[in-house]
């Protein structure tokens, strides 16, 4: 049983369910709305609810709209939402923020650095002469023009001694900068420049950068047999810790009055890039690029249905975690933006 109670102009659902167009040119930050953004409808929300228990694979939701958070619900036995959980591909979106912290930091140069700059022990002896313009930039974008090592290539990848090198040497399909390859070897290259540049773990960089700001937990996540963390791919976050690294990409990267991270980056990561030739979607920096019932959405999605989802114009961050199931969706992904479309952020125009 769903039970719905209104605080201070806002519906508190609680929980009672048990149970991976063109880009366009450089844009700007959305704008914040200027009108009151406080509550969700609760007629409206209570059916999303109803929707959200039908799904069988759903096992979280949380809503927080201008910093509060007025939605919390666990569905087909969820674990309790401050517990870590497999984050999957939305990974890539914690690993882009780390990477814009680096570039603050000098830790790493911009966009434009070559990733032989720090990686060249790795590439081959006589690397194809491509290799030489792969940049930070193209593997964020998923740009790289190297053979993927997702998909039907993954096992190869991840049974490989040695994931770095093994991304560096495969045959380049197109040239960096052009078609969007996604490829989870492009975000570990990605953790193995950070944990180079650095002499620090990536796992250290996300704790000290993200984790302790925020007051969230990061634990540690697989690490490849060099030691490296895993790039782009199971890094571990429970909801709420999801839902606050939403919020500081919402507020342009300051929360609770402190700046983790810059806000031109957050820019550049919601620029569209590249088009998915799977899914359509616009691609920044390890983040994608839509619209739901009309209002501009970027999200970091990971496999089975890991969801960040954040609304800037309606005040929204929404964070959907799922068990990952098999290898089919079965429709799960757009069941899930339905949800936010026809749902959730309807519940949020009607409670403005």
């Amino acid at each position: 049983m769903i039970a719905i109670r209104i605080i201070a102009g806002a519906a508190l659902v609680l929980a009672g369910c048990d149970g991976e167009n063109s880009p366009g040119a450089a844009t700007s930050l959305p704008s914040p709305t200027s009108r009151p953004t406080t509550g969700l409808q609760p007629e409206i929300m209570a059916a999303a609810v109803r929707t959200a228990a039908n799904l069988p694979r759903l096992r979280a939701v949380i809503v927080v709209r201008n910093g509060r958070t007025l939605a919390e619900h666990r569905f087909n036995g969820g674990p309790p939402l401050d517990r870590p959980v497999n984050i999957k591909s939305a990974s890539k979106s914690v690993m882009s923020a780390l990477v814009g912290i680096a570039i603050q930091r000098g830790i790493l140069s911009g966009i434009d650095q070559p990733v032989l700059s720090v990686l060249r022990s790795d590439a081959p002896p006589d690397p194809d002469a491509r290799l030489r313009r792969l940049t930070v930039g193209s593997l964020l974008s998923m740009q790289a023009g190297l053979e993927r090592t997702s998909g039907e290539n993954y096992g190869r990848w991840v049974s490989s001694p040695d994931w770095v090198r093994y991304a560096l040497s495969r045959p380049f399909v197109d040239e960096p900068g052009g078609a969007m390859l996604y490829s989870t070897g492009n975000s570990h290259l990605l953790s193995a420049m950070l944990t180079r540049a650095s002499d620090r773990s990536t796992h250290d960089l996300a704790r000290e950068w993200l984790a302790r700001p925020l007051g969230i937990a990061i634990p540690p996540w697989p690490r490849d047999r060099q030691g490296i963390y895993f790039g782009g791919n199971d890094m571990l976050m429970s909801p709420r810790a999801l839902a606050r690294f939403g919020e500081m990409y919402r507020l342009g990267g300051v929360i609770d009055g402190k700046r983790v991270l810059p806000a031109s980056w957050i820019e550049q990561s919601w620029t569209p890039r590249t088009i998915s030739p799977w899914s359509g979607g616009r691609y920044g920096y390890g983040w994608f690029i839509g619209e739901a019932a009309g209002h501009p959405v970027r999200f970091a999605w990971g496999y089975g249905g890991q969801m960040v989802y954040v609304i800037p114009d309606l005040a929204l961050t929404v964070v959907m975690t799922s068990d990952a199931g098999g290898a089919r969706d079965n429709g799960h992904i757009a069941a899930l933006h339905a949800l936010l479309a026809d749902g959730i952020a309807p519940a949020a125009v009607a409670g403005a």
